[in-house]
């Protein structure tokens, strides 16, 4: 699924403006599926029977985390339910509702594992996701951005976005991957740094 639209509440881009998921492209489709590998690397290395996905957008991930996890109970919230995608809203063990990232209607602790990936560069205010994000999870965090400035020059390189210099709509937020392992290492203690070509992905666990 594809969704490019703004949030009734915001000026936010929800949704995947590129759909990475069923691209034809044989260069993203292998860059995608390394991302996806990872991911299942992170998660598999850490006990989670519990887990939330902040900016579940489709439910493609949290499908894959149920899948990996099949003990697992797993959330997935969005801030429109316009980007869930049909398929996925009645998985078995998965639920799905619209939240924000600042303010996210569970008890502290709720969760074993708390993933969010691709969602704090269309924040505003990634601090305050973070630390709702570290309200909830009772040990580890899994997030992801793209690694600029490398993820403008590739966008570019496939003359996407040229206007605005490959900034993909929406990314008001851009981290090189040593400043995002700063700012994940103020709210966590960082375990783990992977960087799936053009990613920066962070497991880390509460303090």
């Amino acid at each position: 699924m594809k969704a490019n639209h703004l949030s009734s509440s915001s000026a936010m881009v929800v949704g995947n403006t590129y759909d990475k998921y069923n691209s034809q492209n044989p260069l993203a489709r292998f860059l995608f599926r390394n991302f996806v590998r990872c991911v299942q690397t992170l998660v598999g290395s850490v006990p989670a029977s519990q887990i939330l996905e902040v900016g579940c957008g489709e439910g493609y991930l949290s499908e894959l985390l149920s899948q990996w996890k099949p003990e697992a109970g797993v959330c997935g919230v969005d801030l429109s339910e316009k980007v869930f995608d049909a398929r996925v809203r009645h998985l078995p063990r998965v639920h799905f509702s619209v939240q924000s990232a600042y303010q996210l209607a569970f008890p502290s602790q709720s969760f074993d594992l708390v993933v969010g990936v691709e969602v704090l560069e269309h924040l505003a205010a990634p601090q305050n996701a973070l630390a709702e994000i570290g309200r909830l999870t009772r040990r580890y965090v899994l997030l992801s951005v793209p690694r600029e400035p490398l993820w403008r020059l590739l966008n570019m390189a496939r003359l996407a976005y040229l206007k605005d210099l490959g900034n993909t709509p929406g990314h008001i937020q851009h981290w090189s991957s040593c400043a995002f392992v700063r700012l994940v290492g103020q709210h966590f203690t960082v375990l783990r740094v992977l960087s799936p070509l053009p990613w920066t992905m962070v497991l880390a666990e509460r303090r």
